[in-house]
């Protein structure tokens, strides 16, 4: 019977202590709140600066000459490629794409040629990546020229290609 009574009473003695939990925790949660509250006051009473007026800019014709890449300081990478799909390649190509897997970059050529480019496929057999060429030139102005025009759209690591 003692065991018993004793049982009862840690068990009282227990969920009085757990009881007593909640109520610390609530006013630890009532304070933070009153707290968080009484700073947002002092935000809201605190005056709103004004912002500077700000006279218009005159925008007056600038004579400059057109900005024109220097053909000869754009780098190309020069690989020995072999044409797995396409009409064939001339000395400088843009290059939108590389992958490991064929049909990614089958996937890319489709998309390419969608749009209306003649996308070619080519694979560079020393690493074994598919590259997707957007477009081939036969001089390194024009392929400059149409590998800027894909950078500004939505290819912007696009790069060049000399076929060895």
């Amino acid at each position: 019977m003692k065991k018993k009574s004793l049982f009862v009473c840690a068990g009282l003695c227990a969920a009085m202590v757990l009881a007593s939990c909640g109520t610390s925790k609530e006013s630890a949660y009532k304070k933070a709140y009153e707290k968080a509250k009484a700073q947002e006051q002092v935000v809201e009473q605190q005056p709103v600066a004004q912002a500077p007026v700000v006279a218009p800019v005159v925008e007056q014709p600038v004579n400059q000459a057109p900005v024109v890449d220097n053909v000869d300081n754009v780098s190309v990478r020069s690989e020995n490629v072999t044409l797995i799909d396409g009409a064939g390649l001339q000395n400088f190509s843009v290059v939108v794409g590389s992958f490991s897997v064929k049909a990614n970059a089958q996937g890319l050529q489709g998309t390419l040629k969608a749009a209306g480019y003649p996308a070619q496929i080519v694979l560079n057999s020393g690493n074994n990546m598919y590259r997707v060429v957007a477009t081939t030139h036969a001089d390194k102005a024009s392929a400059v020229q149409s590998r800027n025009q894909f950078r500004a759209g939505n290819y912007p690591d696009a790069w060049l290609l000399f076929k060895k």
